[in-house]
């Protein structure tokens, strides 16, 4: 069942637009799909965060852009891994939500994505407890915690994704 758990907008694109946070066991379509982000909890109810190093990023969920070639499930796994340490393989991961946009108004110039398009959210659920993890070297992120949900709500409380952490 699909559904739509909250719409807003976001800052980052410079136009007029819709985001919608949708829950759904199914990939949105693939062509349009620009992102994938991994919700790991472990066996405590804690969830994996990272802090990226960028503007405007801070505490947030293990992703980012797919690339050449990659599922949303390959990048997944490669983003996870990046940003926080931990490897996992895509079999462990499942759909459970997306983020649709849709720009309302012409693209501006210089604006790198379709009028439409789609972020995916994966889970996986480790059955015991999550071992300590850090950013490989290199990595754009200073650190990863597993975190309770209470202290994601402090963090993350400007996050879109945030209406999907009570599904995890």
């Amino acid at each position: 069942m699909t559904r739509v758990m909250a719409s807003g907008t976001v800052p980052w694109i410079p136009v007029e637009h819709r985001l919608d946070v949708i829950l759904s066991p199914d990939l949105p379509p693939a062509d349009g799909t620009t992102s994938a982000f991994a919700f790991v909890t472990d066996s405590l109810g804690r969830t994996l965060l990272t802090c990226v190093d960028r503007p405007g990023r801070g505490w947030d969920v293990p992703g980012g852009h797919l690339e050449a070639g990659e599922s949303a499930a390959e990048a997944a796994v490669r983003e996870l891994q990046e940003e926080t340490g931990l490897r996992l393989e895509p079999p462990a991961l499942s759909v459970f939500a997306w983020q649709r946009i849709e720009l309302l108004r012409p693209a501006p110039a210089g604006y790198r994505y379709a009028p439409l398009t789609y972020m995916v959210m994966f889970r996986a659920r480790l059955a015991a407890p999550g071992a300590a993890t850090a950013p490989p070297a290199g990595s754009e992120s200073t650190g990863a915690e597993w975190l309770p949900r209470a202290r994601i709500m402090e963090l993350c409380a400007h996050r879109t994704w945030l209406p999907l952490l009570e599904r995890l």
